[in-house]
């Protein structure tokens, strides 16, 4: 797994913001990877490679990963392929700490980009204290709620539902912080982790229409066989719970810095709490 300490990336222009960017790619994925340089070197965007994290070649149990609080809060026993993705993002947050970059883009090798996706991390860096981790892709297709003009046709908005898909999105250094303290050891699948930023006092926004999304013709390791590994009926009784409870303080928490919002108030500043993943 490549976490070397890299800056490669870019200044954004008109932010002034150092932008690095992290490609996780797995070993032999050459034509992923092949395809990902092609788009990167079109936008004249350097990049460095993690290599992903093949969850079924590790030994459990690990300490990066706490087994009792996965089965209670996700409802699943060990998936190997889930721990592997969600390593192999916290690898990039370790690695984006580890340089002197002020912004990371962590992007999946599934991924395609609109041309205008420099122009429109530059404007939404100046729109940085809306938010820590910026959100350019979403498996889902809930409502966004706008807060900032980003011009050309694009808005920072709130989403008030659970987003999943995590193949492109922006963090700041306070969000690659959080990361790798407050959503380690594992507890959760990545995509429902790191949408739990409100219950730490941290920011998220998406780009609203999104600049980049998701290939459905590239399967990922994770996709496969994952029924396998859920539990009975009896995973409801802690799970439906816990899902519930994150649903109810994701709609105050959001909801009220969109309030904010739309009262001209500014963005709430932000605070630093415990981990919401604990069980």
């Amino acid at each position: 797994m490549t976490t070397v300490p890299s800056d490669a990336g870019t200044v954004l222009p008109l932010s002034g913001r150092h932008l690095a960017v992290y490609l996780i790619n797995m070993a032999g994925a050459q034509a992923r990877l092949t395809a990902m340089q092609a788009q990167l070197a079109a936008l004249d965007l350097p990049f460095t490679r993690i290599e992903g994290v093949d969850g079924r070649a590790l030994t459990f149990p690990i300490p990066e990963f706490d087994e009792r609080a996965y089965r209670l809060l996700h409802g699943r026993r060990t998936t190997p392929p889930e721990v592997g993705c969600y390593l192999s993002h916290v690898a990039c947050a370790r690695a984006f700490l580890d340089s002197g970059a002020d912004l990371a883009l962590i992007l999946e090798d599934d991924v395609s980009f609109d041309p205008d996706l420099i122009g429109v991390l530059d404007r939404a860096a100046v729109q940085g204290a809306w938010w820590n981790l910026l959100r350019l892709t979403s498996v889902n297709r809930g409502r966004k709620y706008a807060v900032r003009d980003l011009g050309q046709g694009r808005r920072l908005a709130l989403a008030l539902t659970r987003e999943k898909g995590a193949g492109a999105y922006v963090i700041d250094r306070r969000a690659a912080q959080w990361i790798v303290t407050d959503l380690m050891p594992m507890r959760l699948a990545w995509d429902i982790a790191f949408d739990l930023e409100y219950l730490d006092g941290l920011r998220a926004a998406f780009v609203d229409p999104l600049p980049a999304s998701q290939r459905s013709d590239h399967p990922t390791q994770i996709q496969a066989g994952l029924r396998a590994y859920k539990l009975g009926r009896s995973r409801y009784l802690t799970v439906l719970p816990y899902r519930a409870w994150l649903e109810a303080a994701r709609l105050a928490c959001r909801g009220t810095r969109l309030i904010r919002a739309r009262l001209g108030l500014g963005p709430q500043p932000a605070q630093h709490g415990g981990t919401g993943q604990q069980a």
